[in-house]
């Protein structure tokens, strides 16, 4: 049965795994000592993962960032790097850093108490800019990248380098993720929370053992979300399933092995650090969206998914008219959210072509 997941696509978590060996990605381990966080809490060590392909010239300025999304690894942008793909590793040094709360950078699963399991603190989308942004300028030595490009929750860490730091990057690329989350989405995210912890088992998230029937529950929700209606009413799950297999195994499957192995205080945790983001609290805007928008310096591409249920395009397109130097780019597809990650040939296709031509420009 997981085989039919894997051929499905059927989670973020695959477009990060399974998709190349990891031994070709070296694995980098960046140690940030007493780390504040936005809302003033101190971890003792904040560890940030990172892969990194190709080389870094002499000069350090043909570097390019590609933030992780929602429990992803640092090999979830496969589908831009490459021969033949947008990013080419023979020119380019690409940097992929892993989220707070993914279970390898730090997370409730793996820091020690205090911090341990429901005790982590809450890392906002700020407080992973401004980690990685410690790591290029002092483990790397990188004081301006040639691009950010970020999907889902790597979409909303570019947008909030562009904020942040308005002029560290020449160019901007987002795709399926807005510039904050609107009230639609947070009520999504606690609702899937609200299944996860319904589990006896998870006990406030002390728990002894993993809690599997409350994140089986969180998987079938998660799984509502994301792909379109149209893609279920077409069955195109059927594009990468075995022959013979029914709907019935692959909602199992949703069910089963949607995020099979993961901790679910970790899934907590970046479900909050999606739910809090807003480009407009960031300081001096004073919570305005749209001033901060406007505060957008650098060309800036946005790509949400013309079907997204999780960053839906209406937002994006009310988004898109403060931003100066837009390219509104939406990607045509009934994939859903996935389509942002070319979770299938026409939708990496259009995202490498549109990146590439925006890249060059």
């Amino acid at each position: 049965m997981k085989n039919i997941l894997l051929c499905l696509l059927l989670s973020q978590r695959v477009f990060a795994q399974n998709m190349s060996p990891v031994d070709k990605v070296p694995r980098h381990d960046f140690v940030i000592k007493n780390f504040t966080t936005e809302d003033g809490i101190v971890l003792p060590e904040a560890h940030i993962i990172y892969g990194t392909y190709g080389h870094l010239n002499a000069s350090h300025s043909n570097a390019v960032l590609l933030p992780s999304h929602y429990m992803a690894d640092r090999h979830g942008y496969e589908w831009l790097i490459g021969p033949g793909k947008t990013l080419d590793t023979s020119k380019l040094f690409l940097v992929t850093t892993e989220l707070f709360g993914n279970g390898h950078s730090s997370s409730p699963s793996n820091t020690p108490e205090p911090f341990h399991g429901p005790r982590f603190p809450l890392m906002k989308i700020r407080d992973n800019v401004e980690a990685v942004h410690h790591l290029l300028m002092e483990d790397l030595k990188i004081s301006h990248l040639q691009a950010i490009i970020g999907f889902s929750m790597g979409a909303q860490q570019a947008f909030q380098w562009a904020v942040s730091y308005p002029n560290f990057a020449d160019r901007i690329v987002a795709t399926a993720g807005t510039a904050k989350t609107y009230g639609h989405g947070v009520v999504r995210l606690e609702g899937q929370i609200a299944a996860l912890t319904a589990d006896g088992t998870f006990n406030n998230g002390d728990y002894k053992t993993p809690p599997v029937k409350g994140i089986e529950a969180f998987s079938v929700v998660w799984t509502a979300w994301l792909y379109s209606q149209e893609w279920w009413r077409k069955e195109l799950w059927r594009v990468r399933a075995k022959p013979g297999t029914t709907f019935e195994q692959v909602l199992h499957n949703y069910r089963t092995n949607f995020i099979s192995g993961a901790d679910a205080n970790n899934l907590i945790l970046q479900m909050r650090s999606w739910e809090y983001h807003n480009i407009g609290d960031t300081k001096g805007f004073d919570g305005d969206v749209e001033a901060a928008l406007r505060s957008i310096k650098v060309p800036f591409l946005y790509m949400p998914s013309a079907t997204d249920l999780y960053f839906p395009i209406g937002d994006a397109t009310y988004e898109a008219k403060f931003i100066n130097d837009v390219t509104f780019k939406p990607i045509p597809s009934l994939w859903g959210h996935t389509a942002g990650a070319a979770s299938n040939p026409e939708d990496n296709k259009f995202l490498n072509e549109t990146i590439g031509e925006f890249l060059k420009r």
